[in-house]
Formats: structure tokens, sequence, C-alpha cells
């Protein structure tokens, strides 16, 4: 039976951190957090779970995801954010996997709570995570704060029943919040790719990605907290791209 590893990067994530602790205490071999230097008390309460609590700067989703992977002792990898919590059935399926695993990554959905109300249509769910895997075989990969796991060519991917549970943002202040932090990064990175924006692909973004999510999604069966995640999606895409320009504007007038 392979011994799992889970490891959790972590920033000022005293109210997640125990709920997520709590979920694999019972499933792993080691607990690894990696903390970029947090000022709360995510380092006492994730002490008394008797994790391997690592300090390490933050330079990047990425970046953190791949070098707290590495400090894992065990080759086989359960990774997760501080605010995502494993649910029975998934707890079970792992369980499963650990007794027998024959392939090299796994995924699952992750359910997410937004502002109390579980979000069952549009583009959140489900939203098919691999989380699980020999990280022997492959790494994080993607662009800037929107990071993903790329296994190598030919891994063998199983996906598993359960839902990992994602307790996302508490008011939708922090939505906004976090989508002004996420498109300066997001359009940062772009910009260092050389990529640009048109004002149609600005304007043309946003409007699909509301009708998208909202109506052929079936967001809209989300009540209100659905309406407000099409909404402030879609101003994300408008942001990420006007940035963008931005960007080039300045390096013109330079």
């Amino acid at each position: 039976m392979p011994e799992l590893s889970v490891v959790i990067i972590t920033f000022n994530e005293e109210r997640n951190i125990a709920r997520c602790l709590e979920s694999v205490k019972n499933i792993a071999d080691e607990i690894v957090v990696v903390d970029s230097f947090s000022t709360d008390k995510t380092k006492e309460i994730a002490l008394t779970y008797g994790v391997r609590f690592i300090e390490h700067a933050f330079e990047g989703h990425i970046q953190q995801k791949n070098w707290a992977a590495a400090q894992s002792i065990f080759p086989h990898v359960l990774s997760l954010d501080a605010d995502e919590v494993l649910s029975e059935k998934l707890i079970q399926s792992i369980i499963k996997v650990k007794n027998h695993w024959d392939a090299d990554g796994y995924s699952f959905n992750r359910l997410t709570n937004y502002c109390g109300s579980w979000i069952k249509h549009g583009s959140w769910y489900p939203d098919v995570k691999l989380r699980l895997w020999d990280r022997r075989k492959g790494k994080w990969d993607g662009i800037n704060p929107h990071d993903c796991y790329k296994m190598e060519n030919g891994s063998k991917i199983r996906h598993l029943k359960g839902d990992l549970f994602h307790y996302s943002y508490y008011t939708i202040g922090d939505h906004t919040k976090q989508v002004e932090k996420f498109t300066e990064i997001t359009a940062k990175v772009l910009f260092d790719k050389g990529k640009k924006a048109s004002l149609f692909k600005l304007v043309l973004g946003s409007t699909t990605k509301f009708i998208r999510d909202y109506f052929l999604k079936a967001g809209f069966l989300d009540g209100y907290a659905g309406y407000q995640i099409a909404k402030i999606s879609a101003y994300a895409t408008y942001l990420k791209y006007a940035r963008l320009r931005d960007l080039h504007k300045n390096a013109q007038g330079t």
C-alpha cells in the first residue's frame, strides 16, 4: 500500500485550515503545510494536527505548489488548498486508491460553497480537479494564479466518486477583491508572454462569458448566487483584457 503525503499551501488561513486538516487526518501518512509567512493563527492551528509546517516565500501559485510538492516524503501526493475539504464519499474513494493504486493520477469533482450556497450549475460545477497523483510523473503548470496539474504524456488518469468541497467566498466583497487581485496578476503574465487583447475581444469575451455561464450552463438555477457569480466572472474577463491593453499602451508610451 503506497503511503500518502497531503500537501497544503497557506497564507492567513485561520478561518479554513482546521476544517481542511480534519478531513484528511485519517488518510494521510504525513501532512505538509507550506506557509508563506502568515500573520494570523494559521501556524498555531496547523501544528495542533501534528503537521510538518514549513515557511517559504511566495513566488506565485504554480511555483509555490511545485516547491511544496517537492517537500513531501512520499511520491504519492494529495494536494489541497486550505479552503477545501474532502467529502465522506471522496475519503472512501481515496482509501480504495491507497489499497489498490492502479493509475498515475486521480481526478474528482469540486463543489463550491459561495456565500453560504452550494453552486451546482454554471461553470463552477462539475469543476474537475486533478489533485491526487504520483509527483514523479507530473508538475503544476498553467498561468498564474490559475494553476493546474499536468501529467506527463501517456499517464493513466482515473476519475473518483465523491466531491471536494470548496469554501470559496464568504461575501460578495471577498469575491470582487479576489478578482481585482487575480486579474492584475493574469494580465501581467499574459503581457510578459506577448499576448494582446483587441477591443472586440474585451467586449465580446465578457459578454460571451456571462451568456455561457448564466444561460447555457444554467447558472440561473443557482438563484441569486448564480447570477452574482456569472456577473462577476464576466467582469473578471473584461478587467483582465482591459488591464492587458493598458499594459501595452503604457509600454508603447515609454
